[in-house]
């Protein structure tokens, strides 16, 4: 081999392993598709093997690509240790705390998960800061907070960490008849509005949290309402406005008199996620908390979850 393979070369790989697609891996690290391919050609050249299969449809892994994926997630955090390491000694004092958003629903549950994991492994201090799902985005972007932890979608100039995944509930207002039905199915809730979004909420995300368009193509209709929090959301619904989808762990986080959450057989799941924009220098504190939540997110994967019954916030 004429020269090492460089971490930024396993970086691409790991998220060409995620997204199994050129043009999303390639806008997710900011790079032209041209130049990731080339890379990822080069780093089949140091390694001598191939690593992707490529077709006009779609991309896989070759079992060599699969294999080498843990020695090359491996590289790529001892790497983030080091530079953190490096971080620590160039800047001690501001190396003990992050700044971290959140809807303020969602505190109970992270103080859960981040309170066990500091306990086993040293980590920074976390300062939360309330967000909506306006400011999960604005706020990491003007410096106000470092990252956060929120359900995507997110935009592609942000890196984000899988932390687990839950199902959606639809919040009905208790005197609905549908309030109690055991399941629903989206064409169940045809008749009921969605509950308005800001226009500064991104077109990506309100399509996604109101599974718009339906299955059939329908558009979804609109209360004139404006919701940017969980808890606008739960009590709209229950005086009667319409209904949002939430997350699972609403059921156990925010039970609201007013409203039944009830599963809709047919709405995929929602991701939770750490987020932190790739235009602004990571802190070696935030770089703790991610080795902590990195070596967290790989005991949530959906089979174990499913097999344990554990939420994505309890460490296993």
């Amino acid at each position: 081999m004429a020269s090492d393979p460089s971490p930024h070369q396993l970086r691409l790989l790991l998220a060409l392993a995620e997204e199994l697609h050129f043009g999303r891996a390639a806008r997710r690290l900011f790079v032209s598709q041209p130049a990731f391919s080339r890379q990822i050609r080069a780093l089949e050249e140091h390694l001598g093997v191939s690593l992707v299969e490529r077709s006009t449809r779609r991309v896989e892994l070759t079992p060599a690509g699969e294999a080498l994926l843990p020695q090359a997630r491996a590289v790529v955090e001892a790497v983030d240790e080091l530079l953190g390491a490096a971080e620590v000694m160039a800047h001690p004092a501001a190396q003990d705390r992050v700044v971290i958003g959140s809807y303020i629903s969602a505190l109970p549950a992270l103080r859960i998960l981040l309170d066990e994991l500091r306990g086993r492994h040293s980590g920074p201090d976390v300062e939360w800061h309330a967000v909506d799902n306006i400011a999960q985005v604005r706020a990491p972007l003007d410096g106000e907070v470092d990252g956060v932890i929120c359900y995507g979608p997110m935009p592609a100039d942000f890196e984000t960490l899988r932390l687990g995944s839950e199902a959606r509930f639809a919040c009905i207002p208790e005197t609905h008849r549908l309030a109690e039905r055991e399941s629903v199915t989206l064409a169940d809730l045809a008749d009921l509005p969605v509950i308005g979004f800001s226009p500064h909420v991104r077109r990506e995300y309100r399509e996604f949290w109101a599974a718009d368009p339906r299955p059939d193509g329908t558009p979804v209709r609109y209360s004139d309402h404006i919701a940017t929090t969980l808890e606008d959301c739960v009590s709209l619904a229950s005086l009667g406005h319409g209904t949002r989808f939430i997350t699972e762990s609403t059921l156990a986080l925010m039970p609201r008199p007013g409203v039944r959450f009830v599963p809709v057989t047919d709405l995929p799941p929602c991701t939770a996620l750490l987020a932190w924009p790739v235009s602004r220098p990571r802190t070696a504190a935030f770089d703790s908390l991610l080795r902590l939540l990195r070596a967290h997110a790989r005991t949530t994967d959906e089979d174990t979850l499913r097999r344990t019954g554990r939420r994505w916030w309890n460490p296993a």
